[in-house]
C-alpha cells in the first residue's frame, strides 16, 4: 500500500516514515503542501497523511485543492490541535479522519486500512 505523508517537520515525518515502513508500507514524503500536491496527482498514493500546520500551502488548503481536483484519495489528518472545531473543519474539507500528534501507530494504522479499503471498496 503505498501512502503519502505531507509534513513539514522533518522529525515527525521522518519517524512516521521509519514506522510506517517497517510495517511493509510503500511511503512518499513531501515537505509541504505543494509538493504533497504535486505527488498525489503523479503518484496516485493510497492514502495520504497530511499535517495542518505548514508553510505556504497548509493542511487546510490541501484538503480544498484535493477535493477541488476530485483526487479520490482519502486524507487523514494529523495535528497536534486537539480542538473540535478542527476537527469538524476538516471532515468538512473533506478530510477521512483525524489523529492527533504524536500518532500511535496502531491506531494509525488502523486507520489507514479502513481509509483505504473504503476508498477502494
Amino acid at each position: 500500500m503505498k501512502i503519502l505523508i505531507v509534513e513539514d517537520s522533518r522529525f515527525s515525518r521522518t519517524k512516521t516514515v521509519r514506522e510506517l515502513s517497517e510495517k511493509g508500507f510503500d511511503l512518499i514524503e513531501a515537505s509541504d503542501g505543494r509538493m504533497g500536491l504535486e505527488l498525489a496527482r503523479e503518484q496516485k498514493p493510497d492514502c495520504i497523511l497530511c499535517d495542518l500546520l505548514m508553510p505556504g500551502v497548509d493542511g487546510f488548503e490541501f484538503l480544498r485543492a484535493v477535493k477541488r481536483e476530485g483526487l479520490d484519495i482519502p486524507v487523514i489528518v494529523i495535528t497536534a490541535d486537539i480542538q473540535e472545531t478542527t476537527s469538524i473543519r476538516v471532515r468538512e474539507l473533506g478530510a477521512w479522519d483525524v489523529v492527533h500528534k504524536p500518532p500511535k501507530l496502531p491506531e494509525l494504522i488502523e486507520k489507514i486500512g479502513t481509509a483505504a479499503g473504503k476508498a477502494s471498496g
